[in-house]
């Protein structure tokens, strides 16, 4: 693919429009959209710095429109929430929306490994994007671009639902650098009213079974069981014997 410069005039414009923002300094920007791969020589600096910033600037901002429309939540409840909404594959997402990955200035290395389209960067430049946005405008810019893409996911009905997977996925990521695996085991029923059951193996054991209308319902259901399943056996107890042994897959 070769490498790609800091596109079109049309492009960026198409960016800044979505962004809901336009730069002072187009220089920020210019950091933003690039990758610490990327051949310094071409480059004076990378995103790395920006994307910290904007990391900080989105948990406080994401916070402060949680506490907004949840004004009866406890903190533990706003926690969770975030969590859900705050992680590298709901960034990506995000990232996605903008078209980020096209525009990105990326090394020789990452073109070919295909980096446009890793969550990862895409989600680090997502966060660098803010991160120059606060540098240029101030918290108040930054947090109106994070509540144009976030809004909807702060007041949408799924969020609690959604906290299931994400949590168990921190959970499995801690204890097995591996994320937790989900199958469909059965579905029943006519085609207008299916009944999917999904099971969920984490470092190798089996541990929970959930039913749902939709696969992405059984799914949470089953994530459901799995985390109520860790917590009554405390997670690392329960799991720590066989986790010698699921290690093997863990880095694939």
């Amino acid at each position: 693919m070769g490498e790609t410069p800091l596109n079109t005039d049309e492009q960026l414009n198409l960016l800044l429009g979505k962004l809901g923002y336009s730069f002072t300094d187009e220089a920020l920007l210019e950091r933003a959209l690039t990758h610490v791969s990327y051949d310094r020589h071409k480059s004076g600096d990378h995103n790395e710095v920006l994307e910290f910033l904007g990391d900080a600037v989105l948990d406080l901002a994401v916070s402060d429109l949680l506490m907004q429309h949840n004004p009866n939540k406890t903190e533990g409840d706003l926690s969770r929430m975030r969590a859900a909404l705050v992680n590298s594959t709901v960034l990506a997402e995000k990232a996605g929306e903008l078209k980020l990955g096209a525009l990105l200035r990326l090394g020789k290395g990452e073109e070919r490994s295909e980096g446009r389209s890793k969550p990862s960067i895409l989600a680090g430049a997502f966060e660098a994007i803010l991160g120059a946005v606060y540098r240029d405008g101030g918290y108040q810019a930054a947090r109106s671009v994070v509540e144009r893409f976030f809004l909807q996911d702060v007041t949408g009905k799924q969020l609690g639902q959604q906290d299931y997977k994400t949590r168990l996925q921190e959970i499995s990521q801690m204890l097995f650098h591996a994320p937790p695996t989900y199958q469909i085991v059965a579905e029943a029923g006519p085609d207008h009213e299916k009944v999917f059951v999904t099971e969920i193996t984490v470092g190798g054991r089996v541990l929970g079974k959930g039913e749902g209308k939709s696969k992405k319902i059984s799914e949470q259901e089953a994530a459901k069981l799995a985390l109520l399943e860790l917590q009554q056996g405390d997670g690392e107890k329960t799991l720590a014997p066989r986790r010698h042994g699921g290690h093997e897959g863990a880095d694939d």
